[in-house]
């Protein structure tokens, strides 16, 4: 019980901090998850949380909201996914508030203006990490069927301007389709 206790005060705290210094979108959070939980807590296999941001993907919502749930629930259960989103709504909805009070003093300041502008390229940078680096864990995985489905996948969403609910939605009945066949054949 102990040491539930401790995992979700560590996932409080860890989760809070993420939530309230990044900057960008939930792809950034989910980055920044990774390396809290994977790299250096060591709570969640890689492959894991690259299953549990396609489900965090998938699902309706905020992904850093959605990343948190998951994250949560696979460490400590309900307590945990509870545990998780309060921790991860808490520094949004403090900042959201504060500059909506603040908006019009905001709005036409050159400096805030700059600053924005600068975050956006750094998150940029971030996000482009991100995609490099779920990309090599499917490259690193070396199976061809994932890694053609990676390709489509970008293809359809960047050359053929498919809509990304339409692509996820395809991509995991193509996955629950792949599973079956392999279980069938594994039975058989």
């Amino acid at each position: 019980m102990k040491s539930k206790k401790r995992v979700l005060i560590s996932l409080f705290f860890s989760t809070l901090y993420l939530s309230a210094f990044t900057f960008g979108g939930g792809y950034v959070i989910v980055t920044l998850m990774k390396k809290k939980f994977v790299d250096e807590y060591h709570w969640i296999e890689e492959n894991e949380m690259l299953d549990l941001v396609a489900i965090a993907q998938s699902s309706p919502g905020a992904i850093a909201v959605n990343g948190a749930i998951v994250v949560g629930y696979k460490l400590a259960g309900m307590a945990g996914a509870i545990t998780a989103i309060i921790a991860t709504i808490i520094p949004p909805f403090v900042i959201i508030s504060l500059i909506s009070v603040f908006y019009n003093a905001f709005r036409g300041n050159f400096l805030v203006s700059q600053m924005l502008e600068g975050m956006q390229a750094g998150v940029g940078a971030v996000i482009a990490a991100v995609v490099f680096e779920m990309a090599a864990g499917v490259v690193h995985g070396k199976n061809p069927i994932s890694m053609a489905i990676m390709v489509f996948a970008f293809l359809a969403a960047c050359i053929l301007e498919v809509n990304v609910v339409y692509i996820v939605i395809i991509c995991g009945l193509f996955g629950l389709i792949r599973t079956l066949v392999q279980r069938r054949r594994e039975r058989g």
